[in-house]
């Protein structure tokens, strides 16, 4: 008996273990990188995300809102590896930049990065975005933008952004979405919101899925080589245009051959070849 008990007890340790095991592989391998389908608050997510600046290249077709800041490798690489096969898709990606607020006195955002935010959120240039982020952040220096620091009004413009940020992490949060960045929201094709804290790339593919987005621009699968068809097997419209054989009754044969064409003025018509002769039929046949 007491045998029994240190086995038993064994076996629930070790069922334990393995349970634990599995759901923590389940949970870091695979379902921290899916999306989360909200369900509380999306009137309010939507509501911001329509009152917001967003700038996109003017696509059309179904929205996703990708929200980040400048200095963000993974927005970065998100939108070079990835925009191109979403609009492939039809997809139109609209990305909400904000300007990061100072963290215990030390300022997360540059002067020239908040004068560019402001305009951005005011003129919604969509070819002012692609100068800033085509440009090192450390290189750009944002001639010819108004400043925003000392200008009551861009200051203000600068300062709805991070309030927009703050409010919209909020309410992710609240709905179940770990908050990192670029965030990214978007419905699926049953009209469904789902947003994702998309930091990593593992995350990416279940985007594509939803959208219907390709894993890659410029490819197709590849197809066998066709065999070539016999003419049995070939349709019947190419056959209706091959020549069928003349099978009309020949003429007799005649020891001279009938020229089948007229001689030309001033040449004469040279005699065929002559059929030989046939051999006579034997009458010595014998028939039982």
């Amino acid at each position: 008996m007491r045998r029994f008990l240190i086995w038993s007890g064994l076996a629930v340790v070790i069922g334990l273990a393995l349970a634990g095991g599995g759901y923590w592989a389940y949970d870091h391998v695979y379902a921290r990188f899916q999306p989360v389908t909200i369900t509380r608050g999306k009137g309010e997510i939507q509501r911001l995300l329509d009152e917001a600046s967003w700038v996109s290249g003017g696509e059309g077709g179904a929205p996703l809102y990708v929200i980040g800041y400048r200095d963000s490798p993974a927005l970065q690489t998100y939108e070079r590896q990835e925009a191109d096969k979403l609009r492939a898709a039809g997809v139109e990606v609209r990305v909400l930049m904000f300007a990061r607020p100072d963290l215990e006195g030390q300022a997360r955002s540059t002067a020239a990065e908040r004068a560019t935010i402001a305009e951005l959120w005011l003129t919604r240039d969509w070819s002012l975005y692609q100068r800033w982020t085509a440009t090192p952040s450390r290189e750009w220096t944002a001639v010819g933008i108004p400043a925003a620091d000392g200008n009551l009004a861009r200051g203000a413009v600068v300062e709805a952004g991070r309030q927009f940020a703050d409010r919209l992490g909020r309410l992710l949060r609240d709905a179940g979405v770990r908050p990192d960045y670029p965030l990214i929201i978007w419905r699926d094709r049953e009209g469904f919101m789902k947003a994702c804290a998309c930091a990593d790339a593992r995350s990416w593919v279940f985007i594509r899925d939803d959208l219907g987005a390709p894993d890659a621009i410029g490819t197709a699968p590849a197809t066998a080589p066709e065999a070539p068809m016999t003419p049995a097997q070939a349709p019947a419209q190419t056959l209706q245009g091959l020549p069928y054989p003349d099978l009309s009754p020949l003429p007799p044969a005649t020891g001279v051959q009938t020229p089948s064409s007229p001689t030309a003025p001033g040449t004469s018509a040279r005699p065929g070849p002559t059929a030989p002769p046939k051999a006579a039929q034997s009458d010595d046949t014998t028939f039982f």
